[in-house]
C-alpha cells in the first residue's frame, strides 16, 4: 500500500513556512528600529523640553540682592551740625509814606537804641496834619459858641423865658460839639504819631546788616529800609535725634566750634527746646546760647555742637538705594523665610547722603532688598542671590 505524501517537508515546528518566518523577523527588526528612534530621538527631546520649561519657570522668579541694616557708629559724645543766629534780628520798615530825605548809618555800623537811621520827607502827610489842625480849631470854636448858648438857655429856663425842650436841645448841642472836638484832637494826634515815624530810629542796640534804600527813594509802609541784628549773644539751633532727647535738658552745657576757628571751643548752654519731636525728621529742635561779646563768631554761619554728656543708642543704617518712595511714604522690601516680599513702612532720622538712619520699621536681621524695582509688591516671590555674600552697610556720621 502506497503512503500519503509527507506534507511536513519545508515547514517549521509551528507549521509556518519559510516566508512567514522571514516576515516575522522583519517585523521584529522594524519594531526595534522604531523603539530605538523613540529612545534616541523623541525621549531626549522630551527631556530637553521639560528642562526648558523648568528653566523658564526659574527665570520668571526675579533674583534680588539683599543686605542687613547695621547699627550706626556709637560714640561717647554727641556731635551735631548747628545753625548760628543773632540773639535779636529785625527788619525796619517805614510807617510813613514819602521820599527818603537822608540816611545816616550804613551796613556794619554799630547802632545804639534810639539812634536816628533815616529821615523821610512826607509832603502829603504834612498837608493832612495842617488840615486836621484847622478842623480842630473850627470844632473848638463851635464848642465855645455852643457852651455860651447852653449857659444862657440854662439861666433863661430859671425865669421860664424858654421851654425845657429848647434848653435840652442847647445842652445836647454842646455835648455834640464837645465830641466833635475830641474826634478832631484824636485825628491830629494820629497824624502827629505817623509824622513821628518820618524819623526812623533803631529799636535796640546792635549792628546794621542791611540797607535797602538810598536818598530820593519812594518809601511805602511795606518797604524794608534796614535790617538790624544784635550778635553780642548768639542763638544756636540744633536738631537732636530722638534717641538722645532724654539727656537734653535746660542748663545742659556743650561746646561749639566753627570752621573758621577750629582750634577754639566756645562754651554753650541749652536754654530751651521746642518740646515736640518733629514728625518728618524725628528730631528735637534745641536752642543754645553762646556769648559773642568779642565778635569772634559771624552770625548766620554753621557750627558744630558737641555734647560730652549725651549718649545715644546707635540707630540702624541703610543705603539710600534700598528705599522705596511710595504714596504710603518711605518703604523697604523685606524677603521673608518663604522667599516672599513684604513691604514695610519705615521712619528715617538723619540723612547722611549715601546712607540714612532708620528709626522704626526694620530690624538688624531682616533681609532687605537693594535697588528694588518700582513694580515690587507685597507677596511677590523672589530668589535671593547666593553667588555673593550679603553686603553690609558702611556707616556714616
Amino acid at each position: 500500500m502506497n503512503k500519503p505524501p509527507d506534507n511536513t517537508h519545508g515547514k517549521d515546528a509551528t507549521g509556518a513556512g519559510p516566508a512567514a518566518s522571514g516576515f516575522k523577523s522583519w517585523g521584529i527588526v522594524i519594531f526595534l528600529i522604531i523603539l530605538a528612534s523613540l529612545i534616541f530621538g523623541i525621549v531626549p527631546r522630551w527631556k530637553q523640553r521639560g528642562k526648558l520649561l523648568e528653566e523658564n519657570r526659574e527665570l520668571i522668579i526675579p533674583t534680588v540682592q539683599v543686605i542687613h541694616a547695621v547699627p550706626g557708629k556709637s560714640t561717647s559724645a554727641l556731635s551735631l551740625q548747628a545753625e548760628v543766629r543773632p540773639y535779636q534780628e529785625t527788619p525796619i520798615y517805614a510807617r510813613a509814606n514819602g521820599f527818603l530825605k537822608h540816611w545816616y548809618l550804613d551796613i556794619g555800623a554799630k547802632v545804639t537804641a534810639g539812634d536816628l537811621l533815616a529821615d523821610i520827607d512826607t509832603p502829603e502827610l504834612d498837608q493832612q496834619l495842617s488840615g486836621a489842625n484847622a478842623e480842630l480849631v473850627q470844632a473848638q470854636a463851635a464848642e465855645s459858641l455852643a457852651a455860651i448858648t447852653a449857659s444862657r438857655w440854662a439861666e433863661l429856663l430859671k425865669t421860664s423865658s424858654v421851654s425845657e425842650q429848647e434848653n435840652a436841645e442847647k445842652q445836647a448841642d454842646l455835648k455834640l460839639k464837645s465830641a466833635t472836638v475830641d474826634a478832631a484832637k484824636a485825628n491830629v494826634h494820629r497824624l502827629e504819631d505817623i509824622q513821628s515815624f518820618t524819623h526812623v530810629t533803631a529799636p535796640f542796640s546792635g549792628k546794621m546788616t542791611t540797607r535797602n534804600v538810598d536818598v530820593g527813594d519812594l518809601i511805602t509802609s511795606g518797604k524794608e529800609l534796614f535790617r538790624l541784628a544784635d550778635a553780642g549773644k548768639l542763638r544756636v539751633f540744633v536738631r537732636v535725634p530722638q534717641s538722645a532727647t532724654p539727656s537734653v535738658k535746660e542748663g545742659l552745657t556743650a561746646e561749639m566750634t566753627v570752621p573758621e576757628i577750629p582750634s577754639k571751643k566756645f562754651p554753650a548752654k541749652v536754654v530751651r527746646t521746642s518740646g515736640l519731636i518733629d514728625a518728618q525728621s524725628r528730631t528735637l529742635l534745641t536752642e543754645l546760647e553762646v556769648d559773642n561779646s568779642q565778635n569772634e563768631i559771624i552770625a548766620g554761619s554753621y557750627a558744630q555742637i558737641n555734647f560730652s554728656d549725651v549718649k545715644s543708642d546707635p540707630s540702624l543704617v541703610l543705603p539710600s538705594n534700598a528705599l522705596l518712595f511710595r504714596a504710603e511714604g518711605l518703604q523697604v522690601g523685606v524677603v521673608d523665610a518663604d522667599g516672599k516680599v513684604v513691604l514695610r513702612s519705615i521712619t528715617i532720622g538723619r540723612d547722611f547722603g549715601k546712607t540714612v538712619e532708620v528709626l522704626t520699621g526694620i530690624t538688624a536681621t531682616d533681609d532687605i532688598i537693594v535697588n528694588p524695582t518700582d513694580a515690587l509688591s507685597s507677596g511677590a516671590v523672589v530668589r535671593v542671590a547666593v553667588d555673593a555674600p550679603k553686603s553690609q552697610v558702611e556707616t556714616s556720621k
